[in-house]
C-alpha cells in the first residue's frame, strides 16, 4: 500500500525540530518537514506560499501547519491540491485573530514592535509561544526558535496581522488548545479542542497528537 505523505510547516520563527516528538506509524505515513526561508522584498503571503509549495514533491499530500505555519498551509492549498489540510494552534480567518491583533491592525501598532530585540531568545519565546513559558525552558526554546532575522520577523508579523482571509474554508481541520494564549479559544469557531493545550501544544501535547493525528488524517470525510 502506498504511504501517506504528510508535510509539516512550523510556526513563526520556529524550525521543523518542533515536530521531533510527533511520531506517525512508519508503515502508513512518510513525514516531510518544511522550513521557513527569508521572504523577498515586499513579497505577498500568496507569492511566498507558492514558493514554499514547490517543496511539496508528492500528490494527495496532507499539509499540517502550526500557528503562522497553519495560515501558510491554508494559502498553499490552492497550489498543492492536498488531500487534507490540518492546522494546529492557528486560525482559519482574520475574524479568529485575538482582539489585540485586530487593534494592532487598525492602529498599525504592529509596526512598532521592536523585532530587533527578539535576538533575545526569552523575548522571542514569550512573543511567539505566549507569556506563560517557563524561564528554565528558555534553552529548549533556543533550539526550536532558530529564525531571528529582523526582515523575516517584521514580514511574518505583518502577514499575520493583515491576513485578508474573511471566509473560513470548511475543509480545514482545526486542532486547538483550550488554554491557547496567542489565539484564545473564545475567538475560534469549530475545532477539535484539546483540554489544557496551550500555544505550544505541539511540544506539550505530543502524546495526544501522536494518538489522534493518524485517525484524523485517515478519517473519511
Amino acid at each position: 500500500m502506498a504511504k501517506v505523505h504528510v508535510y509539516f510547516m512550523p510556526g513563526m520563527a520556529a524550525s521543523s525540530s518542533i515536530f521531533e516528538r510527533i511520531q506517525l506509524p512508519a508503515e502508513t505515513f512518510e513525514k516531510h518537514l518544511l522550513e521557513w526561508v527569508l521572504p523577498n522584498k515586499n513579497e505577498s503571503l500568496k507569492a511566498y506560499a507558492m514558493r514554499i509549495a514547490r517543496n511539496v514533491k508528492h500528490e494527495n499530500v496532507i499539509l499540517i501547519g502550526v500557528s503562522f505555519g497553519g495560515i501558510l498551509v491554508q494559502e498553499m492549498k490552492s497550489f498543492v491540491n492536498p488531500k487534507k489540510v490540518i492546522i494546529i494552534s492557528s486560525v482559519k480567518s482574520n475574524a479568529e485573530l485575538s482582539r489585540s491583533m485586530k487593534i494592532a491592525k487598525t492602529t498599525k501598532a504592529y509596526k512598532l514592535i521592536p523585532t530587533k530585540l527578539f535576538e533575545n531568545i526569552e523575548l522571542l519565546a514569550k512573543f511567539t509561544f505566549g507569556s506563560s513559558i517557563l524561564k528554565q525552558k528558555i534553552k529548549l526554546y533556543e533550539k526550536f526558535l532558530s529564525i531571528r532575522d529582523k526582515v523575516y520577523l517584521d514580514w511574518a508579523i505583518e502577514q499575520i496581522i493583515n491576513w485578508n482571509r474573511t471566509e473560513i474554508d470548511n475543509e480545514i481541520i482545526h486542532i486547538h488548545g483550550d488554554a491557547d494564549e496567542v489565539f484564545p479559544i473564545k475567538q475560534i469557531k469549530k475545532c477539535i479542542q484539546v483540554k489544557g493545550g496551550t500555544h505550544i501544544m505541539i511540544l506539550t501535547k505530543y502524546r495526544w497528537l501522536n494518538e489522534n493525528l493518524p485517525k484524523i488524517i485517515l478519517e473519511k470525510e
